[in-house]
C-alpha cells in the first residue's frame, strides 16, 4: 500500500467516526427527501444546523479556497465524504443550487471580489440561493425569458417573474437570467446574468403546493426591484453563456460542487428489501416471476448507470464521444428512479394507493412520496426531452 492510499483510507476512518458520532438523530417530523422539499420552518432550521456543522469540521466545500471558506485539498477527499454520508445516511445539505451551481460558478469565473463576497456564506449555510430561470409560459425555454433588467444609475431595475424557484422564500441571493436588451438581434444576445439579492424592496414570493402536499418550490415576482448594478456577472449580454455554463453544473457534466448529499438515496437494494414482507394471493411477491424479470432488469439497469458514471471519470473510455456520459447523466438517472419507485408502489398492491399519514401505508408511505416527488427532477434543469434533445444533437450531431 503506498502512503496517497493508506492516507484517503485513514481519512475514510476518521470521517466514518465523525458522522457516526454527529449524525443527528430522528428530529421527530418529516424531513425532505431532496432540497427541493424544504417547505417548513422546522426543516429549514434542522438542515441548516447540520449543513453548517459539516462545514465547521471541514467535510465541505474541501476542493475550494481556504481564503473562501474551503480546505484547499483535492476534490477526493470531498468524493471520500460524499461517500461515507451516503453509507451512513446521513440529512442532505439542503443549500445545493448554492453548493452545487452558483458556488463552483462563481469560483470558476468570478471576480475575487465576489468569491469572498459569497462563497463562505454558501457552504456555511448562512445564505441561502435560489435560481432565476424558469418562467410562466415559457418553461424550459431560458431563450425567450421576459424579466426585465433596466439600467438606472447605480442600479439596475427588474420586472417580471420566475417560477418553480426552489426555496425562493428563504433564499438571500438568486442566480437571475434577465433580459436587458429587448432589440438584440440574437434573442440570446439581449440577456444577462446577475448574483442578485432578494431582500431588495419589490421582490416578492408565493409558495407552491405540490402533488404530494409539501411545499419547496414558489414563484417569484420583481416589482420595480432595485439591484445593484455590481451583481451584474460577465458585463450585459453575457447572460446566455454563463447560464448555460451554470447548466452544466446542474446536470452533472461540470465539477466543482462543494460536496454533500442533495436527496435521500434511494437504490434497487432498497426496494427489495421492502418488498420482503410484500404478498400477493398468500405468496411472496419476490416469488411472483412477473416481478422477479422486473426486478432485474432495474439491477441491471441500475447497474449500467453506476458503470456508466464510473467510465465517464476515464478519458480513454470516453475518447469517441466525451461529454456523451456527462451529458446524459441527468437523463438516464433521473427517469430510472421514477420508473423504479413507480414499480415499487405496483408492487404493493392494494396497498400502493395508501399515502403518508395513512397508519396502514407501508414505511409511512416513503415510496410514494418518493414516486410523486421524482418527477420534479425530470423537469428541473431542463426537462427529459430538453435533456434528450441536447445530447442527440450537441453530442451525437444527429439532424435537428
Amino acid at each position: 500500500m503506498n502512503a496517497a492510499v493508506k492516507e484517503l483510507e485513514d481519512f475514510r476512518r476518521e470521517v466514518a467516526s465523525w458522522l457516526k458520532a454527529n449524525k443527528p438523530a430522528d428530529p421527530g417530523f418529516l424531513l425532505p427527501q431532496t432540497f427541493m422539499e424544504v417547505g417548513s420552518e422546522e426543516q429549514l432550521e434542522f438542515l441548516r444546523e447540520w449543513q453548517h456543522k459539516v462545514w465547521s469540521a471541514g467535510y465541505l466545500g474541501m476542493a475550494w479556497a481556504k481564503e473562501h471558506g474551503g480546505q484547499g485539498v483535492d476534490a477526493i477527499y470531498q468524493s471520500v465524504v460524499d461517500q461515507e454520508m451516503r453509507r451512513q445516511a446521513v440529512p442532505i445539505c439542503f443549500n445545493v443550487i448554492g453548493l452545487g451551481w452558483a458556488g463552483p460558478l462563481i469560483n470558476d469565473i468570478g471576480t475575487e471580489e465576489e468569491k469572498q463576497r459569497y462563497l463562505k456564506g454558501i457552504l456555511s449555510a448562512e445564505d441561502i440561493w435560489c435560481q432565476g430561470f424558469s418562467e410562466p409560459d415559457h418553461g424550459s425555454d431560458l431563450g425567450n425569458a421576459r424579466t426585465r433588467a433596466e439600467r438606472d444609475g447605480d442600479d439596475y431595475v427588474i420586472n417580471g417573474s420566475k417560477i418553480w424557484t426552489t426555496m425562493g422564500n428563504y433564499a438571500k441571493y438568486m442566480i437571475l437570467l434577465a433580459r436587458t436588451n429587448p432589440e438584440a438581434e440574437r434573442k440570446y444576445d439581449g440577456l444577462s446574468f446577475f448574483l442578485a439579492p432578494m431582500t431588495v424592496d419589490g421582490v416578492s414570493t408565493r409558495p407552491i403546493r405540490k402533488l404530494t402536499g409539501e411545499y419547496g418550490f414558489t414563484e417569484t415576482f420583481f416589482d420595480n426591484a432595485r439591484i445593484p448594478a455590481d451583481c451584474l456577472m460577465g458585463g450585459e449580454g453575457a447572460g446566455w453563456k454563463i447560464a448555460m455554463k451554470t447548466l452544466q453544473y446542474e446536470r452533472g457534466a461540470e465539477a466543482g460542487a462543494a460536496g454533500g448529499l442533495a436527496f435521500v438515496r434511494i437504490v434497487i437494494d432498497d426496494l427489495i428489501q421492502q418488498l420482503r414482507d410484500v404478498t400477493r394471493d398468500g405468496k411472496p411477491v419476490l416469488e411472483d416471476p412477473l416481478i422477479r424479470d422486473q426486478l432485474v432488469s432495474l439491477i441491471m439497469e441500475e447497474k449500467a448507470i453506476s458503470l456508466g458514471d464510473r467510465r465517464s471519470g476515464i478519458p480513454a473510455l470516453t475518447s469517441d464521444y466525451p461529454m456523451s456520459l456527462p451529458l446524459s447523466n441527468k437523463l438516464r438517472w433521473t427517469e430510472y428512479a421514477r420508473r423504479m419507485r413507480q414499480f415499487a408502489i405496483n408492487a404493493q398492491g392494494a396497498d400502493g394507493a395508501l399515502f403518508v399519514g395513512d397508519d396502514r401505508a407501508r414505511e409511512g408511505g416513503f415510496w410514494q412520496r418518493a414516486y410523486l416527488n421524482s418527477f420534479s427532477a425530470t423537469i428541473g434543469g431542463g426537462t427529459s426531452q430538453v435533456q434528450a434533445n441536447i445530447v442527440a444533437e450537441h453530442v451525437l450531431g444527429l439532424p435537428k
